[in-house]
């Protein structure tokens, strides 16, 4: 014969409801697992979504700061804009004159011319005076060769042409040799060469002709060394004489007395004006209706 267990339904249902202390215990202990149960799972969801909440808040911050950043620039900028305009509002108002009162602005334009006055007046009298002087190449050899003649008193027999065609035959004979390509006779160049003759040539040495034209010549070599505008030039249509070392001695002489002057008349315009008035006035009390002209 077999053993019948049943469990009832109603039996199970009163357990929770009996009067002993062991149901209520067993209840309470229940509660406080299940309330357990659920904070256990609110934790774990929530842990789950605070990343993403911390990432959207640090992202917010981020464009905040950003937006807060820019703002002052743009604010700059705009601000810059609007003292530009208002800027050009003013110099267009400042530029209609006829506006204001004419009253207003005559005391104004009295101190005005009375302050250019003065200052017209100091600059008239400190500044020296502007020298123009204008002549031909033809005219200042001219007033070379009358130079020489007067300095060279002691040559009775010299004309103005005769220092005019030693200088014209020595740049003719380098313009047909290739050595320059235009000509160096110029209305400048014949003021340097000018300026050497004036104080190298001594009236009370020169005894001969030869000896005059030996000098000029070393003059304008040195003058094709500073002024010309190849490096080097042939020595040979600069001598008249077979010995080249008293050529170079006059050379050397020249250059020790005359170097600062020759620097000084490439630099100083006015010292070159003034050298140019002195070498016209050298001719302008003389006729040169005989002198040839090449």
């Amino acid at each position: 014969m077999g053993t019948v267990l049943s469990l009832s339904p109603g039996s199970r249902k009163a357990s929770f409801f009996d009067d002993g202390s062991g149901s209520l215990a067993h209840y309470s202990s229940v509660q406080s697992g299940k309330n357990a149960g659920q904070k256990d799972k609110s934790l774990k969801r929530h842990s789950m979504f605070i990343p993403a909440l911390t990432w959207k808040r640090l992202v917010a911050s981020t464009k905040k700061k950003s937006s807060r950043k820019s703002n002052p620039n743009n604010n700059y900028q705009k601000d810059v804009a609007h003292l530009n305009h208002e800027n050009v509002k003013k110099s267009l108002s400042c530029a209609n004159l006829s506006s204001y009162d004419s009253q207003s602005l005559a005391p104004l334009s009295t101190k005005q011319i009375s302050s250019i006055k003065k200052v017209s007046s100091v600059t008239g009298g400190g500044s020296p005076k502007r020298v123009i002087v204008q002549a031909s190449t033809s005219e200042l050899l001219k007033c070379l060769g009358e130079f020489l003649c007067r300095r060279c008193y002691r040559l009775k027999h010299l004309s103005p042409t005769d220092p005019i065609l030693w200088l014209r035959s020595v740049d003719r004979s380098l313009l047909l040799q290739g050595w320059q390509d235009q000509a160096f006779v110029t209305p400048a160049n014949v003021v340097f060469v000018y300026l050497l003759c004036r104080d190298v040539i001594d009236g009370d040495s020169v005894a001969t002709e030869h000896d005059l034209q030996a000098t000029l010549l070393t003059c304008l070599y040195l003058s094709y060394s500073y002024m010309g505008n190849e490096i080097s030039y042939p020595l040979k249509p600069f001598l008249v004489e077979a010995a080249k070392d008293a050529f170079w001695d006059r050379c050397l002489c020249i250059i020790d007395a005359m170097s600062a002057k020759m620097l000084r008349i490439n630099a100083d315009p006015h010292y070159f004006t003034q050298v140019f008035a002195d070498l016209k006035n050298e001719g302008s009390h003389n006729d040169f209706s005989r002198v040839l002209d090449r």
